[in-house]
C-alpha cells in the first residue's frame, strides 16, 4: 500500500498499556453480530450495564444510532450538504455500502480499544470478510485477543416472528431491497470467540455468559 506522503503516525506521549492501568482492564473489541431481530442490541445494553456496574469504562456503538450521523444515508445528508455530497458519501444498505459502514465502525473502534475502553457494537455485518477485516485492523493495532467476535444466533424464523420493527414483513412484502436473511444473505461466523443461542435463553443470561468470556480472557477480573 503506497503511503500518502501529506499522511504521517504520529505517536502519542500516553500509551494504551498506560490508559488500560488507569482503567485496571484491557481494551478491546466485543464485536457482536447477528441477524436483524437477533437480541444483539438488547444483549449488548445489558452487557453493558453490568460492566458499568462493575467500574469499567466502556462505550456502546448500535447499527442503527451510527446511521444517524457517522453513516448516515442520503436522505439525510441531502439537506444539509446538497444532493453530490449526499450520493457522494450517504450510505445506503447495497453490499459496497455495507461494507465501508463497517470500515468506518471499525476505524472508530481500534480507537476506542487503543484508549484502554471496552468497545461494544451490536451490528448485522452480513459479511465475514468485512468482520475480518476490521479484527485485522484492531489486532494489528493492538494484539492478538483485542477483537472478540459473539455471534447471537437466532433463527430467522425466530427474528421474523420477533420483528420489532415491522422490517421482515416489509421485506416479504418485497418493499425492503437488500434486506438480510431474505434478499441478502447472511454469513455467520465460523470462528467466533463466542455463540450465544439468542432463541434459547432471555438477554440477561446471554449478557452473563459475555461477561464469562471477558473474564477467562482476561478483559476484566473477577
Amino acid at each position: 500500500m503506497t503511503q500518502d506522503p501529506h499522511v504521517v503516525w504520529h505517536d502519542q506521549s500516553i500509551t494504551k498499556q498506560q490508559r488500560m492501568d488507569r482503567h485496571r482492564h484491557r481494551g478491546c473489541v466485543v464485536w457482536f453480530t447477528g441477524l436483524s431481530g437477533s437480541g444483539k442490541s438488547t444483549v449488548a445494553n445489558s452487557v453493558e450495564q453490568k460492566l458499568f456496574e462493575r467500574g469499567a469504562q466502556t462505550f456502546l456503538l448500535d447499527g442503527d444510532n451510527v446511521r444517524h450521523g457517522l453513516c448516515a444515508g442520503p436522505n439525510l445528508l441531502e439537506p444539509v450538504h446538497g444532493k453530490e455530497f449526499a450520493a457522494r458519501f450517504g450510505l445506503g444498505f447495497g453490499q459496497q455500502d455495507r461494507e465501508e459502514n463497517i470500515r468506518r465502525v471499525g476505524a472508530i473502534t481500534e480507537l476506542f480499544a487503543s484508549a484502554g475502553l471496552i468497545c461494544l457494537t451490536a451490528f448485522v455485518s452480513p459479511y465475514r470478510i468485512d468482520r475480518n477485516r476490521v479484527r485485522q485492523w484492531v489486532e494489528s493495532q493492538g494484539e492478538k485477543g483485542d477483537f472478540l467476535e459473539v455471534f447471537v444466533n437466532t433463527p430467522l424464523e425466530t427474528c421474523i416472528e420477533r420483528d420489532p420493527k415491522g422490517l421482515y414483513q416489509l421485506a416479504l412484502q418485497g418493499k425492503i431491497k437488500n434486506f438480510t436473511g431474505i434478499s441478502d444473505p447472511y454469513e455467520p461466523p465460523e470462528s467466533a470467540e463466542l455463540v450465544l443461542a439468542g432463541a434459547s435463553h432471555p438477554p440477561n443470561v446471554l449478557a452473563e455468559q459475555v461477561i464469562e468470556m471477558l473474564i477467562e480472557r482476561k478483559v476484566i477480573t473477577p
